[in-house]
């Protein structure tokens, strides 16, 4: 008796000391498909996340695969379902699969209908798609329109034909929205950027020169070099066609405001920004600015946290092309190994922003 006893104790205290073990009374989703475990007196094998009753730990294995796990004699749980994708993995695909529903309709399809299609109800899946895409059905159908309006009035013979194109059902429809779609009336998006003003100034900072432009409707760049000519240039390739006004004494303290954000990142820096991209990068630019200051993720992290885990070059992508310096800060995306990689405006300025976050 004694020594079942001891054979159950030091079977206990191996599963306790194994890290999985945590990770299995946390239900932690986030272990889902990094291991699996059984459990001897029901037969069954889990997933890290099951939400059943917790098992004895000296009846608990750990298995590297499904496979393994099958082949010990374990059948998969009916609660947890191990034998299927994870419960991200589904959403991810269901998220990916509107997605693909919102940009092939010439209408985008209501939440009804997006939601049937999922076999979801409309609250989860409201609720599936912003957390997998950072933006609300409509919002990520509007997105897309506007990508595809602004691809159109490239190519198009006239802004009717590109308004139609676009999916837009009225002309007076898309004119009430265009200020919000484009940044500028259609007819000046066409001609490259006419007509639009974009005040600017340029200031010093610790990381050299820096360049704050900003439209109507917010702040459009950012941009941090050590020529301010070289940035004014940059400026205007960004807006060859742009009105481009150098800013008075009231904007001049915009600027001030960026730098003060810069040399002291916990003061935060709160302004509306003009930002113009695709859905994707609105999506990755989104979920940049919630990284809170002095912390650093990963791409795949990123690319996990948008619903698209297998984007990571992607995310990369989308990051170089911000050209929202400290605001949009894509400064804190480092890769896997925690090393600083490629950074817009140097990775010695990268490795300066986040040492001083990290300092406060």
């Amino acid at each position: 008796m004694n020594a079942m006893m001891n054979k159950t104790a030091v079977a206990a205290a191996a599963t306790e000391r194994d890290p999985r073990w945590a990770r299995v009374v946390a239900r932690d989703p986030q272990a889902d498909g990094s291991f699996w475990y059984s459990v001897n007196t029901t037969g069954v094998y889990c997933r890290p996340s099951c939400a059943a009753r917790r098992a004895r730990p000296e009846n608990v294995r750990f298995h590297a695969s499904r496979e393994d796990a099958e082949r010990a004699g374990f059948r998969p749980c009916k609660r947890c379902r191990p034998d299927q994708p994870d419960l991200q993995a589904q959403h991810a695909a269901l998220v990916a699969d509107a997605c693909r529903l919102i940009e092939s309709a010439e209408q985008a399809p209501d939440l009804a209908t997006l939601a049937a299609n999922a076999g979801l109800s409309p609250f989860h899946f409201h609720r599936v798609f912003k957390a997998g895409t950072g933006l609300t059905p409509k919002a990520y159908a509007k997105a897309h329109r506007a990508r595809r309006v602004r691809s159109e009035l490239a190519r198009s013979e006239s802004v009717t034909t590109a308004v139609y194109d676009a999916g837009y059902n009225s002309s007076g429809r898309f004119y009430a929205e265009a200020g919000g779609v484009l940044g500028m009336r259609p007819r000046d998006y066409r001609a490259g950027g006419t007509n639009t003003a974009i005040r600017f100034a340029v200031g010093e900072c610790s990381l050299g020169a820096i360049l704050v432009a900003a439209s109507d409707r917010g702040i459009c760049a950012i941009l941090i070099g050590d020529d301010p000519d070289a940035l004014a240039r940059e400026l205007q390739d960004q807006f060859p066609k742009a009105e481009l006004i150098g800013g008075d004494a009231a904007f001049e303290q915009l600027v001030a405001r960026v730098v003060g954000f810069v040399e002291a990142p916990e003061i935060g820096l709160d302004l509306p920004l003009d930002v113009r991209g695709t859905a994707f990068q609105q999506r990755v630019w989104q979920a940049l600015r919630a990284i809170p200051a002095g912390t650093t993720v990963s791409y795949s992290e990123i690319a996990r946290a948008i619903g698209a885990p297998k984007a990571t070059r992607a995310v990369a992508g989308a990051c170089a092309s911000n050209s929202i310096a400290v605001a949009i800060p894509c400064h804190r995306v480092v890769r896997n190994d925690g090393g600083l990689s490629g950074y817009r405006w140097g990775v010695e300025r990268k490795r300066a922003l986040l040492e001083r976050e990290a300092r406060k």
